[in-house]
């Protein structure tokens, strides 16, 4: 099944490995080895101490898996590809928030203009 196929249901918020590995369609044993791999992947620990990944984790879960097993990537150049997003996502966000802070800025000038 491709990756793209996969549903993560909506109806829950956490997922124990056991679920994590069938959604995704890996081994649990495959989901704690991409943990040290990659640090991005950081699932809560409930108190009885069983590993619970949230909908966010299973997304990245399941692009690393795209990258390895779709695209043929390794280990390392799917760390450079998450990283490489990482940081596209990050000056798209700061484009973004200049664009907003000039938009403020002409809002207050606005605001702060005399009624005549």
């Amino acid at each position: 099944m491709e990756v793209t196929e996969v549903q993560i249901p909506n109806d829950k918020r956490y997922f124990r490995i056991g679920e994590a590995s069938k959604i995704i369609g890996v081994e649990p044993y495959v989901l704690r080895y991409w943990e040290k791999e990659f640090p991005q992947i950081r699932p809560k620990r409930a108190d009885s101490n069983q590993r619970t990944y949230e909908r966010k984790d299973l997304e990245l879960i399941l692009e690393i898996k795209r990258l390895l097993y779709e695209e043929r990537m390794t280990i390392e150049g799917a760390k450079k590809r998450l990283r490489q997003t990482r940081k596209r996502h990050f000056r798209m966000d700061e484009a973004f928030l200049n664009s907003l802070k000039e938009e403020l800025k002409e809002i207050i000038r606005v605001l702060s203009t005399p009624v005549s």
